[in-house]
């Protein structure tokens, strides 16, 4: 379905509230929007999502070309479904608000926009949209994996040149040579090679922002060009001898603490201090627990919610998510919601057993000492040695309830209740594990 397409559904007498972001919501899915409002009373989602009710729409809304039409509707089986570009219907139970909540968060993000439901995520975004309006340059450090090129985005688009292009380049992804070429450009037969002139990234983003990921890669040779486009607003390219004016945002992006590249000589002090003037620190994902059940249905969102797919997460999982530590970021989830849609196939939910990590979550002797059961060893071999699915998702179970023994301190009444299952069935898994070695043999069952 197009943006235009839309529909504008009339109300009906009994249930024509507005539902609309910013506004009070006193329908009947209150219970859900109401909380959170004040993460979707943002100025740049204010004007972008619709809310509906079973269909309806209220009539007031025009709902234009980049804005998103979210249709709420109550059913016993929790469901987020894609229904082309510019329309999500979020199924929803009073058991299943929760993680409706954040399928609701993730839902108003679609389209490439931030996804935040952690306060300072939210903090960060207020702050990245004020940097917006001006036309300072705009460092932004953090972990690999953190979503920089998000923010990277989110402070073109928020800004006056949104319009233009946004541009982005790796500077630790090709030799030296090719990238001053790329970014400044080059006259024809500056070098070898060089068969026809080339206007560079500089001048292609001209009017708009151009991200420099990795900067701190960038080689010193290089740092030199960019501080006199920075300064004077123009860059040279190979072969040429009149500067060429551009005017471009630059937003540079590092996973390095550039202070300490300057002490060790790799990088520029000068053009630090250019670079620095508002600089903005991304958290890495594991301090940021309120993002990670919503980053998580984002990611679902992105990869499935259709007929045949999954197009729900169970609370086992998410509880799963937000114990992992997450060394990743956002890049390690984003894999896990994708080899998790995988393993559940035509399911539709993805449960705790589809959950697979790249390294364990924690470690979890104390909980199974206190429970009477040995440590499992890293070395264990899976069922017969093999590597089907089911012995992955079979091994995904079994870290799930190590983890949930772990966060229970081995009382395994507290355990089964959280999973969802009997304590006998506990029993029986847990005495599965012994025999098939994911848990050593000789502790109480």
């Amino acid at each position: 379905m197009l943006q235009s397409e839309i529909p504008e559904i009339q109300t009906d007498e009994t249930s024509g509230e507005a539902l609309f972001p910013g506004e009070p919501i006193c329908g009947p899915h209150s219970a859900l929007v109401d909380p959170t409002l004040p993460l979707l009373a943002q100025s740049w989602q204010r004007d972008r999502i619709v809310l509906g009710d079973h269909g309806r729409f209220d009539p007031r809304s025009k709902c234009s070309a980049g804005q998103l039409a979210i249709d709420l509707v109550h059913d016993d089986k929790p469901a987020l479904t894609r229904i082309g570009a510019a329309r999500v219907t979020l199924a929803y139970s009073p058991q299943t608000l929760g993680a409706a909540q954040s399928a609701l968060i993730a839902s108003a993000a679609a389209k490439g926009w931030p996804v935040a439901g952690d306060n300072e995520s939210l903090a960060l975004l207020t702050l990245a949209e004020r940097i917006a309006a001006s036309e300072i340059p705009v460092l932004l450090e953090g972990p690999t994996g953190t979503g920089k090129e998000v923010i990277a985005r989110f402070v073109h688009r928020m800004s006056a040149r949104k319009d233009a292009a946004f541009l982005a380049v790796n500077c630790a992804a090709m030799p030296e040579a090719m990238l001053e070429g790329m970014l400044f450009g080059h006259r024809k037969g500056a070098f070898t090679g060089a068969a026809e002139a080339r206007e560079g990234l500089f001048r292609a983003a001209d009017g708009g922002t151009l991200l420099l990921d990795e900067i701190g890669e960038l080689p010193i040779a290089l740092q030199a060009k960019l501080l006199r486009v920075l300064q004077e607003g123009e860059v040279l390219p190979l072969g040429a001898t009149k500067p060429v004016s551009v005017n471009v945002r630059i937003v540079a992006s590092t996973n390095r603490t550039l202070a300490s590249e300057v002490q060790a000589g790799r990088f520029r002090e000068d053009l630090l201090y250019r670079l620095n003037v508002f600089p903005m620190a991304l958290p890495a994902l594991r301090t940021r627990a309120g993002d990670i059940a919503p980053l998580a249905f984002a990611m679902l969102l992105r990869h499935a919610c259709e007929p045949g797919m999954p197009c729900w997460i169970s609370q086992s999982a998410l509880d799963m998510l937000k114990a992992h530590v997450w060394p990743g970021n956002v890049r390690e989830l984003e894999n896990v919601i994708r080899r998790a849609i995988l393993l559940a196939g035509k399911e539709p939910c993805i449960g705790s057993e589809h959950i697979v990590f790249d390294q364990k979550v924690r470690p979890v002797d104390a909980a199974m000492q206190e429970a009477g059961e040995a440590s499992p060893t890293p070395s264990t071999p899976s069922r017969s040695g093999a590597k089907s699915l089911s012995d992955v998702a079979f091994q995904s179970e079994a870290k799930a309830i190590l983890s949930a023994l772990e966060s229970h301190n081995g009382h395994r009444a507290r355990t089964a209740q959280s999973l969802g299952i009997s304590e006998r069935t506990l029993r029986y898994r847990l005495a599965s594990m012994r025999e098939t070695g994911l848990i050593a043999k000789g502790g109480k069952a």
